[in-house]
């Protein structure tokens, strides 16, 4: 265990968490919505320090991140927790454990074992990944300054909770991150146990400290796929920056939504098309490989700059970040 950061003691040894947007208040030897920040004597300890579940070598495209070192490759890495509880999350093995079992299940690792890990893999960059990583941020921000001695590079892909606090602690050492952007308020309280509007603040702050941002939405169908609410999505992007990239991607029925259904690719494509309506520069459809809408376009002359297929690139037709065709500029950090 390792006394955790963002609290403040209240009376009767009670906590405030000020971590995230939860703002739990923790008696006594109890725990924070995330079930891994436990109130012990008066005291926040955090109990996934080092406590690695998942590391893997992923494509960065899987995050997904587009115009962020495209091609390259990301160690990846989670601990158990979240700070929400999404009733179609697809990782809800690790992400929901806490809930169900009292242990805190995982490897033990260092910031410097994680350094070196991703170095012999030859990863370009670190994303902290497949559950909430800001439920283990005193972890994750010691592997980040590390990282940044030695060249690599942070993502972030995240529910954008955290609170306004500890994304500015954390801001020079953040290079990029994707942020599921999951449905209107009342989406948020049903679904997720949350709220919409600390994201949204989030997102815009995010691109007031010039971290690189793209943002993910997946469409459930009756739930968040009107036209009404993706047209929102697409306004309040374009209203922050048209070049926020913005991943619509489709719906499979798992863990607590088994009722609903995969989500038709037609309606992944109508929403691609309003994101570009609305004046979006970059729309992506996703989880379903080989419809074109994985691919990046010039925003100026239309032309094909980087084709995909999944998460892997087939061409890359960039030089010095400017399309081969017109020179326009295509948005990014990374780019060829």
């Amino acid at each position: 265990m390792k006394e955790a950061l963002f609290y403040e003691k209240l009376k009767d040894n009670k906590i405030k968490c000020n971590l995230c947007n939860q703002k739990c208040i923790i008696s006594e030897n109890a725990r924070g919505i995330c079930g891994v920040r436990e109130n012990i004597e008066g005291k926040l300890y955090t109990l996934v320090y080092g406590k690695i579940i998942a590391n893997n070598i992923d494509p960065i495209e899987k995050k997904p991140l587009f115009h962020f070192y495209p091609g390259t490759v990301s160690y990846s890495i989670a601990t158990v927790g979240c700070n929400f509880r999404c009733l179609h999350c697809q990782n809800y093995t690790i992400s929901q454990y806490p809930r169900l079992y009292k242990d805190i299940p995982g490897e033990n690792f260092t910031p410097n074992d994680i350094i070196k890990e991703a170095r012999a893999s030859g990863c370009k960059s670190i994303s902290y990944t497949y559950t909430e990583p800001t439920i283990f941020l005193e972890f994750a921000y010691d592997c980040m300054v590390l990282a940044h001695r030695e060249g690599i590079k942070n993502v972030f892909v995240s529910n954008g909770y955290m609170s306004e606090e500890s994304l500015r602690f954390m801001a020079s050492y953040l290079d990029a991150i994707n942020v599921d952007l999951k449905g209107d308020d009342d989406f948020y309280k049903k679904i997720c146990g949350a709220r919409l509007e600390p994201v949204m603040k989030n997102i815009k702050l995010l691109k007031e400290l010039g971290i690189w941002t793209e943002v993910t939405t997946l469409i459930i169908p009756e739930l968040n796929d009107s036209e009404e609410f993706l047209r929102n999505i697409a306004r309040f992007l374009v209203s922050i920056d048209p070049s926020i990239p913005w991943h619509v991607t489709q719906f499979y029925p798992t863990y607590q939504l088994l009722d609903k259904k995969r989500t038709p690719v037609e309606t992944l494509k109508k929403a691609r098309e309003i994101g570009f309506q609305e004046g979006l520069k970059y729309v992506y459809t996703g989880n379903i490989p080989g419809e074109g809408g994985e691919n990046t376009y010039c925003p100026n002359c239309k032309n094909l700059v980087i084709e995909r297929f999944g998460f892997f690139i087939n061409k890359i037709s960039i030089k010095e970040s400017r399309c081969l065709k017109c020179g326009t500029l295509i948005d990014g950090k990374g780019l060829p």
